[in-house]
């Protein structure tokens, strides 16, 4: 096949790979091949993927051509070019989690993530990038390098789940799985103008457990909701490894889309009530927002009543980098993202009182959002009051100590654990704004189905090659 012919095969949706394979219009194989072209086409100017199974995704590809030929098909992700995050486990693949601190060895065995995409026969090109452990909300490690924006190349994709983000924006496979203890899926879903969904926690089974506990949430990142409404197809099933995958949905998350908003109560935020936002990304999304309001949905502008968790929070996540750093010997120690290393030996010395008072803090908050929902269906936000800046940094400047100063509107849903989700909604200076929209814990086909209006709405442009940019 020509190079042009597998880069038109690059761009296309699961969907639309599915459709053509039924119709025998076109092979698993030279969608693989396709991506696999686009992979070495763009992966050198955004460092998405740290592993690349060729091999084993050629061979996974013959074998889904073989199903669809005999009308065998797992299922409609059968054959469709997927990644998996460099913090989950693949079989056969290495499981660095961005540090040089982890041992140089393959996985034996699927996570449960990873488990349920082979089972409905998607096709594992390989791992994406993450910071060291998924730390931070940039994605960069000593391991692996520096991840950047596709539509600026000079700028940030984002983190933690940044190559899977940047992977998804060019298309460098279809379907992609990120995690989110903090807004990890959020903050590079918009920084590069593609959907990502952190789901209730307890949909998706996450073993091993993160290092931040029940912060932490595993979700899809894709071009389209549609595309993630297949990939929740596929994962979201109990698994017995994670004893908190207590949650099951009743049918199939594809059969939710394109209802009516009418009727839908709507709570737009804008600022959270404490929240700094470039006028911008306020433009983007009140246009958002406004088209919400042409969609039926009734809107009002208010805030969820809450001042900014920031403490609390922080005091989890040092806690979770406390974990993993106290079980390290100085000489792993040194080989430890500063930063980390600064969160890990600050979070080991927490006093289990202070722990437990923001374990308090967080419930208090919990049931806040529980009664808020009460009165309103849906929360609307800026998925980040900014867009993407310098690659490379952890911060926008030097008067911020932690990433979190600058991701306010993301953490907070991680601490109560509801469904939120970021939709490209406009660009700012060539760059991606992404909205938020968050749901009650369990009311995620309420959210996947208003992103999915959403989208029809204010439909994305899409990028077949990074965008050059200056590096600082």
């Amino acid at each position: 096949m020509s190079n042009n012919g597998y880069e038109e095969i690059a761009d296309l949706t699961a969907m639309e790979l599915g459709r053509l394979y039924r119709l025998g219009e076109l092979s698993p194989l030279d969608a693989t091949r396709a991506a696999l072209a686009r992979i070495e086409a763009c992966n050198s100017e955004v460092n998405a993927y740290c592993h690349v199974a060729e091999e084993s995704a050629l061979e996974s590809a013959k074998a889904s051509e073989q199903r669809w030929l005999k009308g065998e098909a797992l299922g409609p992700i059968d054959g469709v070019p997927s990644s998996i995050k460099d913090l989950t486990k693949v079989a056969g693949m290495p499981i660095r989690s961005g540090s040089l601190t982890s041992a140089d060895e393959l996985a034996t065995e699927d996570a449960p993530f990873s488990a349920r995409m082979r089972e409905a026969g998607a096709v594992i090109l390989g791992k994406t990038t993450t910071p060291e452990f998924g730390w931070k909300g940039v994605t960069d490690s000593r391991a692996t390098g520096v991840t950047r924006n596709p539509w600026d190349t000079g700028k940030t994709a984002g983190g933690s789940s940044g190559g899977a983000a940047a992977a998804a924006a060019l298309n460098m496979g279809v379907l992609h799985q990120g995690s989110d203890a903090g807004g990890s899926i959020r903050i590079p879903g918009g920084f590069c103008g593609v959907f990502g969904i952190k789901p209730t926690f307890g949909f998706i089974p996450q073993w091993p457990a993160s290092a931040m506990t029940t912060l932490s949430h595993l979700g899809p990142m894709t071009r389209t909701v549609e595309d993630s409404l297949l990939m929740m197809d596929a994962v979201a099933q109990p698994d017995h490894r994670d004893w908190y995958s207590d949650r099951k949905f009743d049918g199939y998350w594809i059969d939710i889309l394109d209802r009516p908003l009418e009727g839908l109560k709507v709570a737009y935020s804008p600022t959270l009530g404490y929240v700094d936002v470039d006028p911008g990304v306020r433009a983007c999304v009140d246009r958002a927002v406004a088209a919400l309001i042409e969609l039926g949905a009734e809107v009002e502008e208010v805030d969820p009543g809450f001042s900014d968790p920031l403490e609390m929070f922080s005091t989890l996540w040092f806690a979770g980098a406390g974990k993993v750093v106290s079980g390290m010997s100085e000489a792993q120690r040194d080989l430890l993202d500063p930063g980390f290393r600064a969160i890990g030996e600050q979070g080991m010395k927490i006093d289990i009182v202070d722990y437990m008072k923001a374990v308090d803090a967080r419930a208090a908050l919990g049931i806040k959002m529980g009664e808020f929902h009460q009165q309103y269906d849906l929360l609307v936000t800026p998925t980040l009051p900014i867009t993407a800046f310098e690659a490379g940094r952890d911060t926008t400047d030097d008067s911020q100590k932690y990433w979190m100063e600058w991701t306010p509107f993301s953490y907070p849903f991680n601490l109560t654990q509801q469904p939120a989700s970021t939709s490209p909604c406009g660009l700012v200076d060539g760059l991606p704004v992404g909205l938020q929209i968050v749901g009650a814990k369990g009311a995620d086909a309420l959210v996947l189905n208003a992103c999915r209006r959403l989208e029809r709405a204010l439909p994305m442009q899409w990028l077949g090659r990074p965008k050059a940019g200056s590096r600082g």
